[in-house]
Parts: C-alpha cells; sequence; structure tokens
C-alpha cells in the first residue's frame, strides 16, 4: 500500500477511521484491516452494472417500491454483533450493487447491516476476493441473496439458507434468473449479457 496516506496495510482500524481519510482512493475494510479497491472498472462491467441496476429498479418499482437499489460507490457497514458506533464498527464494503429492503438500516452514510441482495461483478483482480472473502463476509452478515457475476460466462446465486449458509449456488447465463427476494420475480440475463 502507498505509505503516502500514512496508512498501514497490517493496522488494525475502525469505520471511524475511514471517516477521516482525506484522499478519494477507493478502499474497504474486511474485520478491521484494509482492502485497496480497483481502479476504474472495465467497461464491460460498467455496462452490466448498468443493466443490472436500471432493472432491479425497475422490479422494485413493480413490487410496490418497499426496497431500494443502490450501485457503488456505497458504503455497507457490517457489524459483527450489531455495533452502531463508528469506532466500533471494523467492516465496510462497497457493493457493486445492493437491495435494502429493511429502509431501517439506511441513514446518511449508507446502509448499517446486511442488505438483501448484493451483486458483484467479476474482474481478473477481484475474483478470490468476491469467492472467499466477501462469500464468508455476507454469509456471516446475513445476506440473503448473493449474486456473483461473471461477464464472460453468467451469474452464480448463493441463496442463504434456515442455518445461516450460504447453498451450493445456481449458475444462470441466459433467459430468465430469478431474484429470490421478492417472490415469483425474474430479471432477463438476454439484456445483460451480449453473447445470449
Amino acid at each position: 500500500m502507498n505509505n503516502e496516506s500514512g496508512l498501514s496495510p497490517d493496522k488494525h482500524y475502525t469505520y471511524a477511521d475511514y471517516l477521516t481519510w482525506p484522499d478519494d482512493k477507493r478502499r474497504e475494510l474486511v474485520n478491521g484491516f484494509i482492502r485497496m479497491m480497483s481502479p476504474a472498472p472495465s467497461l464491460q462491467h460498467q455496462e452490466i452494472a448498468g443493466v443490472l441496476y436500471i432493472d432491479l429498479y425497475r422490479l422494485i418499482e413493480r413490487n410496490g417500491g418497499k426496497c431500494k437499489v443502490f450501485h457503488a460507490p456505497f458504503d455497507v457497514r457490517l457489524p459483527r454483533n450489531g455495533e452502531r458506533e463508528n469506532d466500533q464498527i471494523h467492516t465496510v464494503v462497497q457493493p457493486d450493487i445492493c437491495v435494502v429492503c429493511d429502509l431501517s438500516k439506511l441513514d446518511k452514510r449508507g446502509c448499517l447491516g446486511a442488505p438483501d441482495l448484493v451483486v458483484e461483478i467479476q474482474s481478473l483482480s477481484t475474483a478470490r476476493y468476491d469467492l472467499t472473502d466477501k462469500f464468508n463476509l455476507y454469509e456471516a452478515s446475513g445476506v440473503r441473496e448473493y449474486w456473483v457475476v461473471f461477464p464472460d460466462d453468467g451469474v452464480e446465486v448463493f441463496i442463504l439458507q434456515p442455518d445461516g449458509k450460504y447453498d451450493r449456488g445456481t449458475g444462470y447465463d441466459c433467459g430468465k434468473i430469478p431474484v429470490h427476494i421478492f417472490d415469483g420475480a425474474e430479471l432477463d440475463l438476454d439484456k445483460v449479457f451480449k453473447n445470449c
């Protein structure tokens, strides 16, 4: 990590520290440790994110508008044991897209608690992180539905089970993809992936 900022990759930080960092570099905190985010996403990443965001927004509108959809950069603070104070929170992530249905979790800084659905779009630099660290983090935090989008291959969807663990995942590459947080709702992946 660049020492110009005075931050150390080995030091433990809180969300209160995160709020004081004066530069505009994008970072996440996972269990108190800094994770630098990639530079600007690729064109393909942005196109996929844009279509999914719009489709989820429209789906929410059709389902009564009781949820909200957000795209990065958007801080999602994931407390371990219900902490609410900034100096007690050690994890803050910026999912590519998230849907929040419990609007009491929203405040002026973003979301405090687990979103209902999180979408992470893969790149070469984030694949391992999204499929291991973030997978475990979202599972432990209670994110009900986790989508991992592979820009050239489709979407892997993980659903949180009653035991608090994700299922083995279901892959979708074209056609309809169910949005499990809404009963019977689907999105059309043919608009998302050009090779359908």
